[in-house]
């Protein structure tokens, strides 16, 4: 089969403005850049407010695993598949960070027959909303040390300053740096860090803005620092917010693309789904469920946290109401949660599948907590065996949940139809109940307790110190009132990313609580979570190149 990059090349891609046209939306809705890609205009919003909402479609997951679970690819080609049955339909995903692109993951724009496209564009630069959000991170951050460098009229504490700086490559190095050597013209030296984009507070607050104004007020909450006197510092207190909108005022545009088979794609915003939310943006949603009839969005990593925070932080604060959801799990993927290794996941192994599928059953009891009716889709790899699929197929029958074998990333559209079908029945069939799963008015040790006992299984929470004195602090400041975002590994319902399936008996062990007042959530940390990834020893920027045509060439 042809990679993923040789099967966008040779898309059949349709005029943005065709595409546009799809959604109801004329030229004169568009704000082009070049013939493929667009951002939708502030004023089409005025337009459309009035209609009626589509149906909205979270796709999940299992946790992952490095075999793989392909979110994005399901997402894409259950898009296609419902366009294929005659539903008019939208995507909404994130926009990838250059730091996978160019280090070990890879990009995010699906995979095999189901993709979005330019893929070459949408994984490098896009439309420059990322690096519109580096420039304004950075700043503030400049803003913070100046401000403290010409005279600190707001007694910042220069040990207690909280802002970082970010990029958006992986760069190890950056973690831990000092700023402001070299003598007294060059500022004040303290201790500083850098962070991926993608974990900037910028971008999370970017993707829960309802509108440019709200982006402002956002930005002008963000506590940068705390004073001398223990009280926090704001980005307003700096005068400095409106500045930063101006810098987004064209990055809070959704971006409009296709996939493969021409279905309309939203793709804006990348939070990352550890230190933050994991969602694409809420203003791309709502456009996107006003101009079509369904709408199917996903959310990073697996339903521990992606789905639970899609619920809970951005529904929440979008006021939306998702209509079903799609749990995506790979055979490969569930037999490493049973205990097989990477290198064997090719042979059939019944035994390790049935040990695996217990992750599966967490993650749905999981989606039932919030009311939402659940599909599972096994993402289909050319190793499966019918013998495997019968037993994962058996066993959410059992469980009284509809499961369908999806083949979007080897046949596109047509092999996610089965999916397509029995979504539409759910959506016709059954009613959603949606519900987020705490009231954010509790103490922050409630919420936190609610979500590793009901979420992950465990059986309670240790503090440290540090964090027990976090808590206490944003309790005295009445900062506790927010919905609380979980750092937490991806791989495990735990906190520890070696204990696959579905632990027991566990207790999580919360390191540290930080404040994102901007964005509105409280993060919660839990063992070791990387804000700034670091390159390979081989990494993929090695074996990305260009030739003389201008033909990008090994890019996934």
């Amino acid at each position: 089969m042809k990679s993923d990059i040789e099967i966008a090349q040779g898309a059949k891609m349709k005029p943005i403005i065709e595409i546009a046209q799809q959604l109801g939306l004329g030229e004169e809705d568009l704000e082009l850049y070049g013939k493929y890609k667009a951002k939708i205009s502030p004023e089409v919003w005025d337009k459309i407010k009035g209609n009626k909402d589509g149906k909205l479609v979270l796709v999940t997951a299992i946790n992952p695993t490095a075999a793989g679970e392909g979110k994005s690819t399901v997402t894409v080609g259950l898009g296609q598949a419902m366009d294929k049955i005659g539903k008019k339909v939208s995507i909404c995903l994130r926009e990838p960070s250059l730091g996978p692109v160019f280090g070990i993951k890879g990009g995010a724009a699906g995979g095999g027959y189901s993709q979005v496209v330019p893929m070459e564009d949408i994984n490098l630069h896009f439309t420059g909303d990322m690096h519109a959000i580096t420039a304004t991170n950075n700043l503030l951050s400049a803003a913070i040390d100046n401000h403290i460098h010409q005279g600190n009229e707001l007694s910042i504490d220069v040990r207690r300053v909280l802002w970082k700086r970010a990029m958006d490559v992986n760069d190890r190095a950056l973690r831990q740096i000092v700023v402001g050597l070299g003598g007294k013209t060059n500022g004040m030296p303290r201790e500083d860090n850098f962070l991926i984009t993608v974990a900037s507070e910028i971008m999370a607050i970017l993707c829960l803005a309802k509108d440019l104004m709200d982006l402002k007020e956002r930005l002008g909450r963000i506590i940068v620092a705390y004073d001398l006197k223990n009280n926090p510092v704001r980005a307003r207190d700096l005068k400095i917010q409106g500045a930063m909108t101006l810098l987004l005022k064209d990055a809070i545009k959704p971006n409009l693309v296709q996939t493969l088979e021409n279905v309309p794609a939203f793709i804006h915003g990348g939070p990352f789904a550890n230190i933050a939310h994991g969602c694409n943006s809420i203003m791309a949603t709502q456009y996107a469920l006003k101009l079509s009839d369904y709408v199917i969005t996903e959310a990073g990593f697996g339903a521990d946290l992606g789905a639970e925070k899609f619920f809970n932080i951005k529904c929440r604060y979008g006021e939306l109401k998702p209509n079903a959801v799609v749990l995506v799990a790979t055979l490969r993927a569930l037999k490493m949660h049973g205990g097989s290794a990477k290198d064997v996941l090719d042979k059939e192994n019944v035994d390790t599948l049935k040990r695996g599928l217990n992750n599966l059953e967490k993650q749905i009891e999981n989606i039932g907590k919030f009311g939402v009716p659940v599909v599972v889709a096994i993402n289909s790899f050319l190793t499966d065996t019918q013998e495997e699929v019968k037993i994962v197929e058996s066993r959410c029958k059992e469980l009284g949940v509809e499961v369908a074998l999806c083949k979007v990333w080897e046949k596109g559209g047509p092999g996610g139809i089965q999916l397509a079908e029995k979504l539409v029945d759910i959506l016709n069939t059954k009613e959603s109940d949606f519900k987020v799963l705490y009231d954010e008015s509790l103490s922050i040790k409630a919420k936190i307790d609610i979500i590793v006992k009901e979420i992950y299984g465990g059986i309670g929470v240790e503090y440290t110190p540090r964090a027990e004195k976090a808590i206490r602090e944003l309790g005295e400041q009445n900062l506790d009132g927010l919905p609380i975002c979980m750092a937490k590994t991806q791989y495990s319902l735990s906190d520890d990313p070696h204990k696959l399936g579905r632990p027991q008996g566990f207790k999580v062990t919360v390191g540290d609580v930080r404040i994102s007042a901007g964005a509105g959530f409280i993060v919660v940390l839990t063992g070791e979570i990387m804000t700034m990834p670091g390159l390979p020893k081989v990494p993929s920027a090695e074996k990305i190149d260009i030739n003389e045509k201008g033909e990008i060439l090994g890019l996934f």
